[in-house]
């Protein structure tokens, strides 16, 4: 089966497209950088499964069917997919609002969440809607991950010391599990914090080694040696042997009240798993597709819920540790598909005796990296006195998003955190465009540049010249009027917009133009716009409203209206021709 030809990416290829071309070398490395993912997705994937209150196997059942599905239809190489803390949060506060935590309502809604999210992410990569992810600022989507990793942290703190945990939200639960330090464990809380201390500096020091099955399997050895399993909270049973196959048996009612909250963790799975994708993409020197991502995102969705799965997407963390074990195809994945299809049938048993503790520790130190305190840091210091002189406190526009997401999460949960960071992004991009720089120039050396920041050149106070860095549109055009009236002064005789950093205008902005045009004119001022092409010249000249006279260049401007020659100039005048 093939698919057809796509505009924009280049060609979809056949089902495990990145298997085409296969080359035989290639065996070995995805065979080992299969087992060295396996090593890692198994007790990750059991750690992700209780994020999202379900029993720790529900994240093998949707890792198999998941790897299979996005190799068949996914377009990178590299991308491993499975269950992840970001998803397993959001899919654990949506399915909150419905069931009860640990029910059986509980686990089917989750599975049904990964359905509902599959079907609504194929349909947006056949609508091409792949774009939407763009809708979803970095700065925004970093600080959703801060948040989202702390409140992940927050929750796993119960079960490393051991005590009973409770409150409402992130902040809550924190204070609740504060107060209960007086009444923890003991060896629950030595088992935990060893575990977590040996997670972190295998990955620090001996990064080869799986750190994560590797203090799952010290754990497991410890428990049953020294008989700690009547002391200890361990997993208890593990069913083995493979899934319920087929859809969840719910009402269809369960699957429409799920298709809202489906649409934001679709974004989310979405976002993180294309920035993925696209990092390794890159490094090999290949591309992806986003509309083949969303299939391959639906697709693996899709699968793990007809398994009796979860809520999946792809992982930075494993496709980073399948990119440096020399992955070169989607082989690999189904390497890891393999393995863990075997672990469920013959090893789920080894997993029974494994402490609470420790897999709250994989937990802990699998999104402590996710707690990217340098890039909220870094947004921070984005910031120059000209900047907070045009914008003020907006012109940390992506720091506060970053931080509304954070805080969002923190305080309303996931999902509404998300929505608050877009929203409040949005609304500073909006401010911003509103309030657009305008800045005087001067020339140097024949050039037209700002000259506040080359203050050592004298401006002709009979000559404004004057550059909008935006487009000039309805949100804007009376700010730019107003602030082009404000530079001027008693002495000025002619304005020259320097039209070369506008892009566009729309009939607004035009009529804003005619209007300054009429302001000054009744004060004796010339107005005119220089280096108007594209969009900026067809507008004015369709508009025929009047306005500034249209020259080449600044200089030409000057020379023909500073000298105060009668000379005409149009719309229809050839000069400022497009290049």
């Amino acid at each position: 089966m093939t698919m057809s030809p796509a505009s924009g990416a280049g060609r979809v290829p056949v089902l495990f497209g990145s298997l085409r071309g296969y080359q035989g070398q290639w065996l070995r490395r995805d065979l080992v950088a299969g087992l060295t993912v396996w090593a890692v997705m198994v007790p990750e994937a059991f750690a992700y499964a209780t994020i999202a209150g379900v029993p720790p196997v529900v994240g093998l059942y949707a890792a198999v069917p998941a790897l299979i599905a996005y190799a068949a239809f996914g377009s990178s190489r590299h991308l491993v997919v499975g269950p992840m803390s970001a998803t397993a949060a959001l899919s654990a506060a949506t399915i909150a609002e419905f069931a009860p935590g640990n029910s059986d309502a509980f686990i089917v809604l989750t599975t049904v969440l990964a359905v509902v999210t599959g079907v609504l992410a194929i349909l947006a990569g056949l609508a091409r809607l792949g774009f939407v992810a763009t809708f979803i600022s970095e700065p925004v989507l970093k600080g959703f991950i801060v948040g989202l990793a702390l409140t992940i942290i927050i929750g796993q703190l119960p079960k490393l010391f051991g005590v009973e945990g409770g409150g409402e939200g992130a902040i809550g639960k924190f204070v609740q599990v504060l107060g209960e330090l007086g009444q923890l464990s003991v060896l629950t809380t030595v088992i935990g914090v060893l575990s977590l201390v040996i997670v972190l500096a295998l990955k620090r020091w001996l990064p080869v080694v799986p750190a994560s099955l590797a203090v799952v399997l010290v754990g497991i050895v410890t428990v049953h040696v020294f008989g700690l399993s009547d002391r200890l909270d361990v997993v208890g049973e593990i069913d083995p042997g493979l899934p319920t196959l087929g859809l969840p048996s719910t009402t269809w009612n369960d699957y429409a009240q799920l298709a809202g909250p489906a649409v934001g963790v679709m974004l989310i799975a979405f976002a993180e798993g294309l920035g993925a994708a696209k990092t390794y993409a890159a490094r090999n020197g290949y591309e992806v597709d986003a509309n083949r991502e969303l299939i391959g995102l639906g697709a693996a969705n899709l699968g793990s819920g007809l398994a009796s799965g979860m809520v999946v997407n792809g992982s930075l963390s494993k496709t980073a540790v399948n990119g440096s074990a020399g992955a070169r195809s989607q082989v690999s994945g189904l390497v890891v598909a393999a393995l863990s299809l075997i672990t469920l049938l013959f090893l789920t048993a080894l997993f029974e005796e494994l402490p609470e503790a420790v897999l709250a520790a994989v937990v802990i130190c699998a999104v402590i990296e996710m707690v990217d305190t340098k890039a909220i840091v870094r947004l921070y210091r984005v910031w120059t006195p000209r900047l907070g002189g045009t914008y003020g406190s907006a012109a940390r526009a992506d720091f506060i998003g970053a931080v509304a997401a954070l805080l969002g999460v923190l305080v309303f949960d996931t999902l509404p955190g998300l929505i608050i960071g877009i929203v409040t992004s949005i609304l500073l991009l909006l401010y911003r465009a509103s309030r657009p720089s305008v800045r005087r120039l001067t020339d140097v050396d024949g050039n037209w540049v700002d000259a506040q920041a080359h203050a050592d050149h004298p401006v002709d106070p009979a000559v404004l010249v004057v550059r909008v860095e935006s487009g000039l549109f309805f949100a804007n055009a009376d700010h730019v009027k107003d602030e082009i009236l404000r530079r001027r002064t008693p002495q000025t005789r002619l304005v020259v917009l320097d039209a070369q950093t506008t892009p566009f205008v729309d009939v607004s902005g035009a009529t804003a133009l005619a209007e300054l045009t009429d302001d000054l004119a009744r004060d004796h001022v010339a107005f005119a716009i220089a280096g108007n092409i594209g969009q900026v010249r067809d507008v004015l000249r369709a508009d025929r409203a009047g306005g500034p006279r249209p020259f080449a260049t600044v200089a030409e401007a000057i020379g023909v209206l500073g000298a105060g020659s009668g000379s005409e100039a149009s719309w229809d005048d050839p000069r400022p021709a497009e290049p």
